[in-house]
């Protein structure tokens, strides 16, 4: 049997650690994007999974990295099976309203990452990808990314971050499927996630609960094939755009 390959973004902490992890016990190899250059808790798994795991140093925000990246990618293996762009930020600065000035530099890095740092990954990444049987990307969106379920009146930068990217992920479907592959967009919950730099607490949703549904649903994606990529919620209930 063909040995699986997946590449997750984000890998550090929060849902992108426990997608990796359950691609691990799930037998895949993983190549784990890490921002931090101490993730503990990625060096932990790493001594589980000495074969199976490959850190690689991935800033989604930077065109230098993501070309590193993928150039140790592709020194380590001749296809990807699936590539999970999980990588995200928000900033305190995208709480403004129209009332008052709004932080552009802020707004334009969280674009930078949510939005353009998926095409990164995913444009170097194909060659890979192509090579694989499922040809398979998961963008892990949000419903602040639904323009017709939109009810915030701030958060400019994350909405419009999110949007672009199911866009994105409909440009990238529209061309997939015609190779046999197919992109996928989640609305993961409201997270326990650290993209504000602090854990969540208020949020309702572990993310090794979140990672859990994902992949169960990832798992059939050729149920949710379709002419429009699946824009799915954890019970996999489609979300509107």
């Amino acid at each position: 049997m063909m040995k699986r390959f997946a590449c997750v973004t984000g890998a550090d902490r929060g849902l992108g650690f426990f997608l990796v992890r359950w691609l691990l016990e799930n037998k895949y190899t993983v190549f784990a994007g890490r921002y931090l250059e101490e993730s503990q808790a990625l060096e932990t798994l790493k001594e589980q999974y000495l074969e199976q795991l490959i850190l690689i140093p991935l800033d989604v925000g930077s065109s230098e990295s993501v070309k590193r990246a993928a150039r140790s990618i592709a020194g380590c293996t001749g296809h990807l099976d699936l590539i999970i762009n999980n990588a995200g930020i928000i900033d305190q600065a995208d709480d403004a309203t129209m009332l008052v000035d709004m932080d552009d530099t802020a707004l334009a890095r969280i674009y930078n990452v949510n939005t353009l740092g998926s095409l990164r990954v995913s444009n170097a990444l194909m060659g890979l990808l192509l090579q694989g049987k499922h040809r398979l990307i998961v963008n892990i969106s949000s419903e602040a990314g639904s323009i017709s379920r939109n009810r915030r009146i701030n958060m400019y930068g994350y909405c419009m971050s999110k949007a672009a990217l199911n866009m994105q992920s409909s440009l990238l479907h529209n061309h997939l499927r015609v190779m046999g592959g197919q992109v996928m967009v989640f609305h993961p919950g409201w997270l326990q996630s650290y993209m504000s730099g602090e854990k969540n607490e208020e949020a309702s949703v572990p993310p090794e609960e979140s990672a859990r549904k994902i992949m169960g649903i990832v798992q059939e994606h050729r149920k949710h094939m379709g002419e429009e990529p699946a824009y799915l919620d954890l019970d996999g209930n489609p979300w509107p755009w």
